[in-house]
């Protein structure tokens, strides 16, 4: 399940930071470019984990639910899989659902086509608000045995939603926001319908996955597409116990990743309940100091914990971004271990280009200009590879802040100029794409 997370970001001395606009101007969503125009073909890289790690991984993703509970055996669809979509079709819905169709296909291996008439996957679109009344914590979601919002409303309190009872998928329903931009539509399809086809749960001691709570990745990566292929492997089928599972998984492995072997997984995971409850906390918490003082919590726990993966670096991230501002110097510090860790994490780039884009702003604000170039250049890489525009578009609005005052104007006006669709497509419309400009000139301002 995707979450409404913001993540802005307050230090002394600077604006709020974020990489979410606000409810999109949906007549001028039809401006904006398609993900296929906008990036070109995919740039996914190949996971760094080693097939080791990727067992461990794998069975912890597909044998538990996000709320903790076990599920006893493997499910998935068996055989060629369909899907359509329904409801108010947004702007380029279709075109980027096909689009990761293809990529499921030519990545994963999957048979899966769309179709106008019922199928396996439902994807339904229904407005922002409409959904928040039923589900308030989510963005979007996906459900078993179900084919419509209607049936989902009405099954509520009924039995046959619970994941952990289901040994072979046949029907699903993925609930998408009709009225969001098209960055977070195209999210949504990726990180529920690679659910629907794959493992349930999501970690935040992962960086390289969509399957992650902190919401850093926009877009199915290398890593997921091969846990797609594992999970729906001919040497697997539905009903498998996990023990059987764990059994086949370094053979499947071995022949899928040859390039993962001889890498060793890290010892399991203790049980991290209270550390993800210090996160949540800080995270829907409307008081700053309650967020901040939950975000600390959470540091000391991963640190008590000798964690050094994604789940001490988003402690970090967090503890940055609702750091008051006397404790400026304290998160910018929290912001460099962040990124830091972040990039040396396997996949962990693209989550290390978010803390770049913190670094840099503060970077412009005390005017040093040469960091800024450098941290917007490795992050911009990450975000277009991501295909995030909105992140692009802020990397991009702040390099040109930095160009502009060094004197470079020229390459300047053009970098803001090429930032704006990428600025449209993320934020939603020409509003928030002039808002996220000025914000980032006051932040260069003398």
């Amino acid at each position: 399940m995707r979450h409404a997370l913001a993540f802005a970001l307050l230090l002394a001395g600077c604006a709020p930071l974020s990489v979410d606009g606000p409810v999109p101007d949906m007549a001028l969503q039809t401006r904006a470019l398609s993900s296929q125009t906008l990036f070109g073909a995919p740039q996914p890289q190949p996971t760094q984990v080693a097939n080791g790690q990727m067992v461990q991984d794998i069975l912890e993703l597909g044998f538990q639910l996000e709320s903790g509970r076990e599920i006893p055996r493997l499910s998935r669809f068996e055989g060629p899989i369909t899907l359509r979509l329904t409801g108010r079709l947004p702007p380029l819905a279709a075109a980027e659902t096909d689009r990761l169709l293809t990529r499921l296909r030519t990545e994963a291996g999957l048979d899966i086509q769309r179709q106008a008439e019922p199928a396996n996957i439902t994807v339904e679109f229904v407005p922002r608000a409409t959904m928040r009344r039923t589900v308030p914590e989510a963005s979007c979601f996906v459900v078993p045995n179900i084919t419509s919002w209607a049936e989902f409303r009405a099954a509520l309190r009924g039995p046959g939603l619970n994941w952990a009872e289901i040994i072979e998928r046949d029907r699903a329903l993925v609930v998408a926001p009709s009225d969001a931009t098209v960055q977070e539509m195209r999210d949504c399809l990726h990180e529920e319908i690679g659910q629907a086809l794959g493992p349930l749960n999501d970690l935040y001691r992962i960086a390289g996955t969509v399957w992650n709570d902190d919401n850093f990745q926009t877009v199915l990566t290398g890593y997921d597409m091969l846990v797609l292929r594992v999970w729906n492997d001919p040497a697997l089928r539905s009903g498998m116990t996990k023990a059987e599972v764990a059994r086949r998984l370094p053979a499947i492995l071995a022949r899928l990743n040859p390039r993962g072997q001889g890498g060793a997984a890290s010892a399991p995971a203790a049980n991290a309940r209270d550390w993800v409850q210090a996160i949540e906390d800080a995270l829907s918490s409307p008081r700053p100091s309650r967020s901040y003082q939950q975000a600390a919590r959470a540091l000391g726990l991963a640190v008590e914990a000798g964690w050094q993966d994604a789940r001490l670096a988003f402690s970090l991230f967090l503890v940055a971004r609702f750091a008051p501002p006397a404790r400026g110097a304290d998160a910018l510090e929290a912001l460099i271990q962040a990124s830091n860790l972040y990039g040396a994490l396997p996949d962990g780039a693209k989550a290390q280009a978010y803390v770049d884009l913190h670094l840099a702003a503060q970077a412009l604000g005390v005017k040093q200009y040469s960091d800024v170039l450098g941290l917007t250049a490795r992050a911009m890489r990450a975000a277009r590879q991501a295909e995030n525009g909105a992140l692009l578009s802020s990397l991009m609005l702040l390099r040109a802040q930095a160009l502009a005052a060094q004197g470079n104007t020229t390459e300047a006006a053009r970098l803001r100029r090429d930032a704006t669709p990428f600025a449209l497509y993320g934020f939603g419309s020409d509003k928030a794409a002039t808002a996220r400009r000025d914000e980032i000139a006051l932040l260069g301002a003398p």
